[in-house]
């Protein structure tokens, strides 16, 4: 385990935050407060931080490739102009909005804007992948999975990593490009789910992936973040100074900077013992990451 210091990135405390999304012509990050109810925006030369409400739990982020952002959200998916704030509708929600919400979602090569759902009761694997092509809302597949997480694609495209939290599993598929078909799920990584074991290390949330093609997720109740080779061989960990994070996004000039979301929905007795719970973190790593591709409409 390599040593890392941990940098207080936004001293602003979220509830659950989430979604960090590297914008490099700003030179600025993104991300929401699912519970806040917001998308936030740090300038990462000026420290500048601003945020827009939202009317509903927005939970992911992606790139418009004509600009500004477009948000995933309980009540569906919308464009945030981010010069006036103005949200403008793309799709309704395609599921029952009282135990079903849109949670965590990636952009693929082609400017498709894969996002999963979280089926909140929780008492069977019936959440959802739905993909934004071209303006229009499918769904790619349902079931096999209680909270959708972890999305992330390789280098060069041919692969999909995907998370359960629910069941500790992180899975890989073969990705087309082209076509956008997924095949041949594979279980990258099971990680230990018994929480009174001395080896619980948390369950993975969100993920991304670097210039190597390595797999960095965000292991909640875990406090840590996890590296991944591509066959699941743990090479790398970063403890943090909180119990929860979510999610993990590069970002920098020279996509270097690691930075973390985490969550302050959490017991009296933990935040005490850990006051970063919420904020977002970074750190400096080895290696670069990548640009996330952008959403394209046209």
């Amino acid at each position: 385990m390599s040593a890392y210091d941990i940098q207080v990135a936004c001293d602003a405390v979220m509830t659950v935050g989430e979604g960090p999304l590297w914008a490099p012509e700003e030179k600025a990050l993104y991300w929401v407060d699912i519970e806040g109810k917001a998308v936030h925006r740090l300038c990462a030369i000026s420290g500048k931080h601003e945020q827009w409400a939202m009317p509903a739990e927005p939970s992911a982020l992606a790139r418009d490739a004509q600009g500004g952002l477009v948000v995933a959200m309980r009540s569906g998916l919308a464009h945030l102009n981010t010069d006036n704030g103005e949200l403008t509708h793309i799709a309704g929600a395609p599921y029952d909005q009282a135990i079903t919400r849109f949670n965590d979602g990636k952009v693929d090569a082609a400017g498709r804007f894969w996002v999963g759902t979280i089926y909140e009761p929780r008492d069977k694997p019936a959440a959802e992948m739905y993909v934004l092509e071209r303006g229009k809302l499918r769904k790619a597949w349902a079931g096999g999975m209680t909270n959708s997480n972890g999305l992330g694609f390789s280098p060069d495209g041919k692969t999909m990593y995907h998370a359960d939290t629910a069941t500790h599993r992180v899975r890989s598929f073969d990705f087309d490009v082209k076509t956008g078909a997924v095949s041949n799920e594979r279980e990258v990584r099971r990680f230990d789910d018994n929480k009174s074991s001395p080896s619980y290390g948390g369950r993975p949330d969100g993920a991304a992936v670097d210039s190597e093609g390595n797999y960095w997720v965000a292991m909640f109740e875990g406090g840590r973040v996890v590296k991944l080779s591509p066959s699941g061989e743990q090479l790398d960990e970063i403890r943090l100074p909180v119990r929860c994070p979510t999610m993990v996004a590069f970002g920098g000039a020279d996509l270097c900077t690691l930075y973390i979301t985490s969550a302050s929905k959490r017991p009296a007795e933990e935040l005490a013992a850990m006051p970063l719970s919420g904020k977002l973190l970074s750190v400096r790593v080895p290696v670069a990451g990548r640009i996330e591709p952008a959403y394209v409409a046209l």
